[in-house]
C-alpha cells in the first residue's frame, strides 16, 4: 500500500524537481559554507602582501578538495554497485577524522600548536614544517568535509532513470533541473561568500570560521553518538538519548547556524564598503578602490540572496512537499485472544502494509509488514528510536522515513539500528503471521 499525494496537479508534476532542489541544498550547503570560509582563510595572506604564502596554502587546499571529491566518488560507486559498504560505519570513521582535523586546524589557527611545534627538535631541524603542517591540516579537513557530504550528491543522478523509464522524459528533465539548480545555488553562494571573506581582516574571519567549525564539530558529534546509541555501543543513558533525539529532530538548526555565521561576513563587508575613502591623490587608485567596493557589495547581496533562497527552500518548499506524503490507511487484521492474525497472502506482494492495534488505554499502535524475500518478512513498529512515530511510506518500491526522508534498506527491516523501524517479533503458523498483543502493549508509549 502506497501513500497518496494531495498536491495540486501543477506541483505534482514538479514535485521531483523541487525535492532534488531541496535535498541538494540541505545536504551540501553546510559543507559549501565551511569550504568557502576555509579557502578565504587560506588566501588571507594576500591582504598583507604575502602572495607566495597564500598561493601555497590555496594549492594545498585544492589538493585536499580533489582528494576528498575523488574518495567520495569512489565511495558512491561502491555503495551503488555493491552491498559491502556499511554507511553507518563509514560515516563514523569519516566524521571522527573530520572532528580531529577540525580541532587541530583550530589549534593551528589560534597559534597554540605552532608554538609547541617550534620547540621540538624535529621541527627545529626542518623549519618549513612549522608552516607546512597547518596547511596540510586544512587540506585534510577540506577532504574530510567533502568525503562526507558528496557521496549522497553523487548518488542522486543514479535515481533519475528507473527501470522502464527513458532519459527523454519530462520526469528525467525535472529531476535534472532540480539537481542542477541546487548545485548552482550552493556553488554560487559559496563562491560569493569566499570573495567577501577575502575582503575582511584576518581576526574577524578567524573568529567567524572558528564559530562555524565548532558548530560543525557539534553536528558531527551528534551523528556519531546517534550511531553508537543505535548500535548499543554506548549505554542508553536517558538524558543523552533525549539530547540526541532533540538534536536529530532539529538538525536543520545547525545549517541555519552556519548561514547565520556566514551572513556576518557580507554584512561586515557591506558596511565597510560605504566608509569614506582615505585621502588618495591618484585618481586611478581611487577608481580601482571604488570598483572593488562595488564588486564586494554585489558579492554580499549574492550571499544574502543565496541564504534567503535556501531558507525558503528548507522551510516553505520542504514543508509543502512533505504535505504530499500521506500514510496509507490501516489494513484489516484478525484478533484472537492475545494474538493478531494476518494471512500471509495479504502481505506477500512485496509492498508495505500498515496495521493498527488499539492498546488497552486506547492508544493506536501502528506496525508495518513487508515481504523481504521468499522466506523472510520485515516486521516492525511504524516508528524508530530516533525519529519517533512519524511513520514510513513507500515510494518507487522503496521504504522511506517520513521525517528524515532516509531510504530504508528493506533487507534490514526487522533489525535494530539507525532509522530502521523498531523490530517486532512474529511467528508463521498455518499460512498466517502471528503477532503477540503483549509486544505491542509494551511499545504503546511510543505513540502517545
Amino acid at each position: 500500500m502506497k501513500g497518496g499525494s494531495p498536491l495540486p496537479p501543477f506541483l505534482r508534476k514538479k514535485e521531483k524537481m523541487l525535492r532534488y532542489l531541496v535535498q541538494v541544498v540541505e545536504n551540501l550547503l553546510g559543507a559549501g559554507i565551511l569550504t568557502a570560509l576555509l579557502f578565504a582563510a587560506a588566501r588571507r595572506g594576500e591582504n598583507e602582501g604575502k602572495w607566495e604564502t597564500a598561493r601555497r596554502r590555496t594549492v594545498r587546499a585544492l589538493w585536499g578538495c580533489a582528494a576528498g571529491t575523488g574518495a567520495a566518488l569512489v565511495l558512491a560507486v561502491l555503495r551503488r554497485i555493491t552491498a559491502l559498504i556499511n554507511r553507518g560505519f563509514f560515516n563514523l570513521w569519516i566524521l571522527s577524522f573530520a572532528i580531529v582535523s577540525g580541532i587541530l586546524y583550530l589549534l593551528f589557527q589560534w597559534r597554540i600548536l605552532p608554538r609547541l611545534l617550534r620547540k621540538t627538535a624535529f621541527v627545529q631541524k626542518r623549519p618549513f614544517l612549522a608552516e607546512a603542517i597547518p596547511d596540510y591540516t586544512a587540506a585534510l579537513l577540506l577532504g574530510a568535509l567533502l568525503f562526507y557530504a558528496l557521496p549522497t550528491i553523487f548518488l542522486y543522478p543514479a535515481e533519475f532513470v528507473l527501470a522502464g523509464e527513458s532519459v527523454f522524459s519530462t520526469d528525467f528533465l525535472f529531476k535534472l533541473i532540480g539537481f542542477a539548480g541546487g548545485l548552482a545555488a550552493v556553488v554560487l553562494t559559496a563562491f560569493a561568500l569566499y570573495r567577501t571573506g577575502r575582503a575582511l581582516p584576518e581576526l574577524f574571519l578567524r573568529i567567524t570560521l572558528t564559530a562555524a567549525l565548532l558548530a560543525n564539530i557539534c553536528s558531527q558529534a551528534v551523528v556519531i553518538v546517534q550511531f553508537l546509541l543505535a548500535r548499543r555501543m554506548i549505554p542508553m543513558i536517558r538524558w543523552l538519548f533525549a539530547l540526541i533525539v532533540a538534536a536529530v529532530n532539529h538538525n536543520i538548526v545547525f545549517l541555519y547556524g552556519f548561514m547565520g555565521l556566514g551572513l556576518l561576513l557580507p554584512l561586515a563587508v557591506f558596511i565597510r564598503s560605504f566608509k569614506p575613502l582615505s585621502a588618495c591623490g591618484n585618481p586611478a587608485k581611487r577608481r580601482k578602490l571604488r570598483f572593488f567596493r562595488r564588486t564586494n557589495r554585489r558579492m554580499c547581496l549574492t550571499v544574502a540572496a543565496g541564504f534567503a533562497l535556501s531558507v525558503f527552500l528548507l522551510t516553505f518548499v520542504k514543508s509543502y512537499i512533505a504535505r504530499g506524503v500521506v500514510l496509507s490507511p490501516a489494513e484489516p487484521m484478525a484478533l484472537a485472544g492475545d494474538e493478531i492474525i494476518i494471512p500471509i497472502a495479504q502481505v506477500e506482494d512485496g509492498h508495505l502494509h500498515r496495521f493498527v492495534y488499539t492498546a488497552s488505554d486506547n492508544t493506536e499502535v501502528r506496525f508495518i509488514v513487508i515481504r523481504k524475500n521468499a522466506v523472510a518478512y520485515g516486521v516492525g513498529l511504524d516508528a524508530c528510536d530516533i525519529c519517533g512515530p512519524t511513520g514510513y511510506y513507500e515510494r518507487k518500491d522503496e521504504v522511506i522515513c517520513r521525517l528524515c526522508d532516509v531510504v530504508m534498506n528493506i533487507s534490514t527491516i526487522g533489525f535494530k539500528g539507525g532509522c530502521n523501524p523498531v523490530p517486532l517479533a512474529y511467528a508463521l503458523r498455518s499460512g498466517s503471521m502471528i503477532i503477540e498483543t503483549a509486544d505491542l502493549e509494551k511499545e504503546k508509549t511510543r505513540f502517545k
